[in-house]
């Protein structure tokens, strides 16, 4: 294995080419994330947690056959890794799947995590080889998707007053890219709301504040063209923000959008506000991004109330979801 640094960008296009390969066996529900976003996800990862990313050469020069990224969170959760070994549908069948996880689990030991964790699409390559080295199955993140095609115009108008009529004493306010100064905190309470969501036993709590989404929140958003667009509701009482979803559109792939975090604040729920600014925000993206066809979100299956609030606006299930696992660190290095 050779680990692959900040500044490899020829590594991280071989690294893109086996992640297009794999993801049309895998995972051809939707496209694969565009060289660009890859890469920043690859280096810097979703939310900036410190991390290794190492890949096994092909026999051709600037060639590769796998690799893995490794997260390695440094605010909770500091007895994790969490790793997603990826290998080429070609190279397969040879062992190297079992290279990249012991590996892997050698790499997070050695950083002190005492578990390993991972995702993969149920049904694929990846979900069949977690259940072969033994890791333990957790939480299922079911995918919807909305297909703007098949809905009529007027709907998210019409849902957006339904809900409104429950959300009296709330205003709605608008930004793209990344979070303003102003409500550098008030982002950091709805990532905090998140933290009732369903989730795999052990995992602590994630604490945000506006440091932290400064430093850490928004990172696709500064480090690529992807665009983003975020829909809050504002308490007019108390100033606090109670409500927050957002979506993210890769410009290269103009036709698809992705769900990003919706959450609402415990105290605020009850007031129809993730429906509110959800339809709101479909309004908003009918106008600034006419291009979207399929908006994709994933929520756990047992997240009754988000799934109600998706099913209202239109979104079905569609394809196999993630199932996330895990196992000891010491297991994984023997298997």
């Amino acid at each position: 294995m050779v680990r692959v640094g900040d500044a490899d960008t020829d590594v991280l296009r071989a690294c893109h080419e086996v992640h297009v390969a794999a993801a049309a066996v895998d995972d051809p529900h939707e496209p694969p994330m565009s060289p660009g976003v890859f890469a920043a996800w690859m280096v810097y990862g979703w939310n900036s947690n410190p991390g290794e990313v190492w890949y096994a050469p092909g026999d051709a020069p600037g060639e590769a056959v796998a690799y893995y990224k490794l997260d390695l969170p440094d605010l909770e959760n500091r007895d994790r890794a969490f790793a997603i070994p990826v290998v080429r549908p070609a190279s397969r069948r040879r062992g190297i799947g079992r290279e990249l996880l012991r590996h892997a689990a050698e790499r997070a030991i050695a950083n002190e995590r005492t578990i390993l964790a991972s995702v993969a699409v149920q049904d694929s390559a990846g979900a069949s080889f977690a259940a072969r080295v033994g890791a333990k199955p957790g939480l299922v993140e079911a995918r919807r998707m909305l297909d703007l095609r098949k809905v009529p115009a007027s709907q998210f108008a019409e849902l957006r007053e339904k809900a409104a009529g429950a959300a009296a004493g709330y205003t709605i306010v608008y930004w793209t890219g990344p979070t303003p100064e102003e409500y550098m905190g008030h982002v950091a309470e709805t990532f905090n709301a998140m933290n009732d969501a369903p989730r795999d036993e052990g995992w602590e709590d994630d604490i945000w504040d506006a440091d932290r989404i400064r430093a850490r929140a928004d990172q696709i958003l500064r480090l690529t063209d992807v665009r983003g667009y975020s829909v809050a509701a504002m308490d007019d009482a108390t100033g606090q923000m109670a409500g927050l979803t957002q979506v993210e559109i890769d410009p290269s792939r103009p036709d698809w959008a992705y769900q990003g975090l919706t959450a609402v604040v415990r105290a605020h729920r009850g007031h129809r506000l993730g429906l509110l600014t959800k339809a709101t925000m479909l309004e908003w993206l009918a106008t600034e991004e006419p291009a979207i066809e399929r908006i994709v979100t994933g929520n756990a299956a047992s997240n009754e109330h988000m799934i109600s609030v998706n099913e209202t606006l239109g979104f079905e299930v569609y394809g196999p979801g993630w199932q996330f696992n895990e196992m000891q660190a010491a297991a994984a290095a023997d298997a």
